[in-house]
């Protein structure tokens, strides 16, 4: 768990002073998210692959909650810190909404996506809390009832189409989620033995709880507080989008002879092996095995790259990509081809 804790907790420690004291330390908490994550999955690479696969692992419940408690008040100190009266200059302002943005995206979603699996009631609430003050609520439901169920077809807005870029992707991801989310909670209740009121919905928490984030913002910092929230629920919402586009790429299940789609497999999520960026962002580049055990704790997840795609750069590096299409395409689509082909394997990576 060392790593984990340093890549996770380091930053906390980074953004919360940054906000405070702004100068040199808006630049370093930046510098850490991206320039060191990069450094260190080049001196470190593909440390994680070599690791024991047999090795006994922790639960890693402690950091997660731990993250999930600092979310909050990360937030606030953002939004204070970028659209309030905190005496920052332009630029301290925009490295911070650049530096909390992309911690929002690429620790505070992994962590609120590892809670939302867990067994604990109390757990799963406050994964959902990180994603409603995100203003992203509804990505609780759509992961859970829609995306795991169809990953992989086309039943799942979250999982793009071979040749379909970003842009397009994200526009119909964020809309059909919220629809398919909606749905079937709804179909859910109506299953349920016993009628609710309407605001036990999951979706009266999830926009009633973007409401009051938003109230809260306006409290904290006045109209600049909603601005503030905005951009930053704005960043953080394009790199989950872009986390389920890097992950589940051009990649379907075949149609068995009945019309439904065979069972999901090793080969059908994008993986990435390097070791800095998967500690940061608690291995949720290990995807094909969080799909093959949604319970399973992150610390424990497996890569297998005989058997699962591996993306050619570290996920972040390849959200990058992705947001110019061509690129992408050129780099993707034939790796794309040689898995959707017969005698998928290793040598499709």
């Amino acid at each position: 768990m060392l790593f984990f804790n340093i890549a996770t907790l380091t930053p906390v420690a980074l953004l919360a002073v940054a906000a405070l004291r702004g100068g040199v330390w808006v630049a370093l908490a930046l510098v850490w998210i991206t320039v060191v994550t990069w450094a260190m999955d080049h001196l470190v690479a593909r440390a994680a692959v070599r690791r024991a696969q047999g090795a006994e692992f922790p639960t890693g419940t402690r950091l997660a909650l731990a993250l999930g408690l600092a979310h909050p008040v990360l937030l606030a100190l953002a939004v204070w810190a970028i659209g309030g009266p905190s005496g920052l200059g332009g630029w301290e302002r925009a490295g911070l909404w650049a530096a909390f943005g992309l911690f929002f995206g690429q620790v505070g979603h992994p962590n609120a996506h590892e809670l939302i699996h867990k067994p604990g009631r109390g757990a799963r609430a406050l994964g959902r809390l990180i994603y409603t003050t995100l203003l992203f609520g509804h990505h609780a439901s759509a992961h859970l009832r829609v995306h795991h169920v169809h990953a992989a077809t086309d039943a799942d807005p979250n999982s793009a189409p071979r040749g379909q870029g970003f842009w397009r992707f994200a526009a119909r991801a964020w809309a059909g989620s919220f629809v398919a989310g909606w749905r079937a909670e709804s179909a859910l209740r109506a299953r349920a033995h016993t009628s609710q009121p309407w605001w036990r919905h999951p979706y009266a928490a999830h926009v009633g709880g973007a409401l009051a984030t938003m109230a809260a913002a306006a409290a904290l910092a006045g109209a600049g507080g909603i601005a503030a929230l905005l951009a930053l629920a704005a960043y953080a919402q394009v790199q989950i989008l872009l986390s389920d586009y890097v992950q589940h790429y051009g990649l379907r299940r075949a149609l068995r002879d009945d019309g439904r789609p065979a069972p999901l497999g090793p080969q059908h999520s994008w993986n990435a092996p390097q070791f800095w960026s998967s500690a940061m962002m608690l291995n949720a580049p290990r995807h094909s095995d969080h799909h093959l055990a949604p319970t399973r704790p992150f610390p424990a997840l497996r890569l297998d790259t005989d058997t699962m795609p591996v993306l050619p750069r570290a996920l972040p590096v390849m959200a990058v990509v992705a947001l110019w299409p061509p690129l992408w395409r050129r780099v993707m689509d034939p790796r794309v081809a040689r898995w959707q082909s017969p005698g998928q394997g290793k040598g499709a990576n």
